[in-house]
């Protein structure tokens, strides 16, 4: 028996009620439904994993922004010899309150509430808060006072959550006495060895001083160079050339731009080591190639006719550009920017092979200053092994989520100022 030709196959209806049909469109059904339960199952997947990765960072960080505190009575007119409120008023204050041996006043108080063995009990620079609230009420020093003075980290892991068995045998010895309040010197201290004495404005102000240094450079040159690259420059070699390295550069990795920070603004050009002006400018050579390529994309959706018509009303090849084609160009420009952005916000490598590792007590003053940025900190912070470092880890990493969503919720609200339908 012949077997069907081909233009007998092409003229046989296809049998859509027959078995085999009936089989095949069951198979294909079986295999979305499959896919549909693959990609969700997916979905739930990641979602479990941010969730849980939220859940703990937040259980730990929300525990860094309080303290665990003891009461202290300090009998100032006793401890003092009498020293007067106006001693601790105006300019003065703060030199006068250093001279008369703060620390050893704290000390002593302790040892008579709490015994020899009290100040083991307290951070070691716990005292600095008694000065801080002299400093705020001048008046507490005529008088007997109770203050509040933050523990010691392992008390206060021991409070928390669960510590060694001393720290626990001296948390159930103390009992109500011990309290929790809100650790307002994590906010507007800086980098400490101590756990309960650390704060992050350090590093939050060393990263608000580097990403503007970033976004003051690589904004305006990216913009400009894929203005250029896109209206202005030929087609030939050379430029064809220029656009795979900007491609390629934007997937070179981090510490290759920390090498290239290293070898020319330190090496070099003898910029100061760990300051944030040499990592604005490092994050910036890293940040520019992503906003290029976004600038490129946007400036060449903008569509042909809004340039022909610039031109037909008599308008220059400049006006054209930025008076038409970059203020629609702009939002996608700025997606691009806030992409890199971002990424520039969470790097470490290149910052590390620069120097901004160091351990920086005091916040910068200037682009020159020593400083550090919120992820170094956190990245130092990780490396300790006192526990009390681990709360804190994660109260960092939510200052630093929280700084990225402003960063980026002001970002879009320009974008979307800018935005324009046609």
């Amino acid at each position: 028996m012949n077997s069907p030709t081909i233009a007998d196959m092409e003229r046989r209806p296809t049998a859509w009620q027959g078995v085999e049909m009936q089989k095949r469109i069951k198979r294909r059904y079986a295999s979305e439904r499959r896919f549909k339960a693959l990609g969700l199952a997916a979905i739930l997947m990641s979602a479990g994993f941010l969730a849980f990765l939220l859940i703990v960072m937040m259980s730990n960080g929300f525990r860094g922004f309080t303290q665990t505190e003891l009461p202290l009575e300090i009998d100032f007119p006793a401890a003092t010899g009498g020293a007067s409120a106006s001693q601790f008023e105006g300019q003065n204050g703060l030199a006068n309150m250093q001279s008369m041996g703060l620390q050893d006043i704290v000390n002593n108080s302790i040892e008579i509430q709490y015994g020899a063995d009290g100040k083991d009990l307290f951070s070691s620079g716990g005292w600095t808060a008694v000065g801080s609230e002299i400093l705020n009420n001048p008046d507490m020093v005529e008088q007997k006072t109770i203050i509040y003075l933050p523990v010691d980290a392992a008390l206060d892991v021991a409070y928390k959550s669960d510590g060694n068995e001393e720290a626990e045998a001296r948390v159930e010895q103390l009992g109500d006495q011990l309290s929790t309040g809100f650790n307002w010197n994590f906010l507007i201290s800086s980098d400490a060895t101590d756990p309960m004495q650390v704060g992050i404005w350090g590093a939050l102000k060393g990263s608000l001083i580097t990403m503007f240094i970033t976004l003051l450079l690589a904004f305006p040159v990216g913009v400009l160079a894929a203005l250029y690259l896109e209206e202005y420059a030929p087609k030939n070699r050379i430029t064809d050339l220029i656009e795979v390295s900007i491609n390629n550069l934007a997937a070179v990795p981090s510490i290759i731009f920390g090498l290239l920070g290293l070898a020319v603004f330190l090496n070099l050009f003898g910029l100061p080591r760990s300051a944030a002006l040499v990592g604005g400018l490092t994050l910036a050579l890293m940040t520019m190639p992503v906003i290029v390529i976004s600038g490129r994309n946007a400036v060449k959706s903008v569509p042909p006719s809004i340039r022909e018509a610039a031109l037909g009303i008599g308008a220059s090849p400049l006006q054209v550009v930025f008076h038409h084609v970059l203020p629609l160009a702009l939002p996608g420009i700025l997606t691009g920017t806030i992409i890199g952005m971002a990424r520039a916000l969470g790097e470490t490598a290149p910052l590390l092979m620069i120097g901004m590792r160091a351990f920086i007590a005091t916040p910068p003053d200037g682009v020159t200053a020593p400083a550090t940025v919120l992820p170094v900190q956190i990245f130092l912070w990780s490396d300790e092994v006192n526990r009390g470092f681990v709360e804190k880890t994660s109260a960092a990493i939510i200052v630093l989520l929280l700084f990225l969503l402003t960063m980026n919720a002001l970002a879009i609200y320009l974008r979307n100022r800018f935005e324009t339908r046609w």
